[in-house]
């Protein structure tokens, strides 16, 4: 099957980049190495092509009874202009996705209807679109705007000087999960929302896929003196691993809780009913058998998924689900599921590698501290 591309892909092949396949789309893992790019990240800005994620538009009388059944988070306390993240609960316990849900401004809905936008995983848009629609007993307007829409992520210290330098709305006004539309390097209707999965601030900024182009090429015309540069999917890994953020097919999926993934701050028991909530309440109030856990690896070799994680008699307590050399730290990191009764701060486990078993110690996310 023929991969999916963005405007940006020949941007990107010019740039010398290595492509890849994901979730689909042909895309750049990195442009130099790793290594630059998510130093360029923590330490000035840098700009990645996101433009493959999916974003659904709900609109209607009923859009926040729909949002309030298939989040597990609480969108009632949304005001129009707040970001929210969350997570999509299966009706087994587990997973569907994760995702942000956005208030948008309601110009365009009648009279005591509200309007949401859902951004969720590239990989997980059809499967999401689907759930979506079987759960909608409310006669929610549904809009599938993914084809059309183009997304930048400009993440870093300096990423506020360099969008700032494009646009007459005043960025510090923009509080962390908030966003406001307006005109940015001449393109209107932008929305520029305070977020970004790198620990390192910044913005994302959502724009039609017509002028995504130009979008780019005006962050890189007015950054190259606060040391822009574009950024991979490597680099994207790397940076959300040392921030312990749960990446989709790796750290939660549609088996995972989002109480054994430690989001139960994500999950909002006393909102009502929706989704798995009685799952999940019996998982708060009992407990659960495993629990996501990072942990630090006292070695040079790198944690793969699917590694097995054993106790210090060596016997299997769990599994790595990410694991990475940190670029920050200079040393080798994970997360994984284990046994709750091996899940403390301090444990001395073992990752193995099939060969060797490698000493590491669980701790506490995040790795990076800035």
């Amino acid at each position: 099957m023929e991969l999916k591309r963005t405007p940006l892909t020949e941007k990107h092949i010019a740039l010398g980049a290595k492509m890849v396949d994901f979730a689909g789309y042909y895309m750049p893992v990195m442009y130099t190495s790793i290594k630059e790019e998510h130093a360029a990240v923590r330490n000035d800005v840098g700009v990645f092509d996101v433009s493959h994620m999916g974003e659904f538009i709900l609109k209607g009388e009923g859009a926040l009874d729909l949002v309030q059944k298939i989040s597990s988070n609480d969108a009632s306390i949304l005001e129009i202009g707040d970001a929210q993240y969350t997570c999509m609960p299966n009706g087994n316990g587990g997973i569907v996705d994760d995702m942000i849900i956005y208030r948008l401004p309601e110009d365009l809905c009648a009279e005591g209807e509200r309007a949401y936008m859902l951004v969720v995983n590239a990989s997980n848009i059809d499967k999401d679109w689907a759930w979506i629609e079987e759960n909608n007993s409310f006669e929610v307007r549904m809009k599938n705007i993914s084809n059309r829409s183009g997304l930048l992520a400009v993440q870093g210290p300096k990423a506020k000087e360099l969008v700032q330098r494009l646009t007459a709305v005043n960025l510090d006004e923009i509080e962390f999960y908030h966003f406001k539309k307006g005109t940015v390097a001449g393109i209107d209707n932008v929305l520029i929302s305070a977020t970004g999965y790198t620990g390192s601030g910044g913005f994302e900024l959502y724009c039609d896929n017509n002028k995504i182009d130009d979008l780019w090429d005006a962050l890189f015309n007015h950054g190259e003196d606060l040391g822009v540069k574009p950024v991979g999917l490597g680099a994207r890994d790397t940076l959300r691993l040392e921030m312990g953020y749960c990446l989709y097919g790796n750290d939660i999926d549609d088996t995972t809780s989002p109480i054994e993934a430690g989001l139960k701050w994500i999950t909002k028991l006393n909102k009502g009913p929706f989704n798995s909530s009685e799952i999940f309440q019996e998982q708060v109030d009992n407990g659960v058998d495993k629990r996501l856990v990072g942990f630090k690896v006292d070695d040079r070799r790198i944690p793969r998924k699917g590694y097995g994680i054993v106790d210090e008699n060596g016997d299997l307590i769990g599994e790595v689900s990410s694991g990475t050399m940190s670029p920050s730290l200079e040393i080798p990191i994970g997360m994984g599921y284990v046994k709750k009764e091996s899940s403390k701060k301090g444990t001395a486990i073992g990752i193995d590698t099939g060969k060797k078993i490698l000493k590491a110690e669980i701790v506490r996310p995040p790795f990076y501290k800035g």
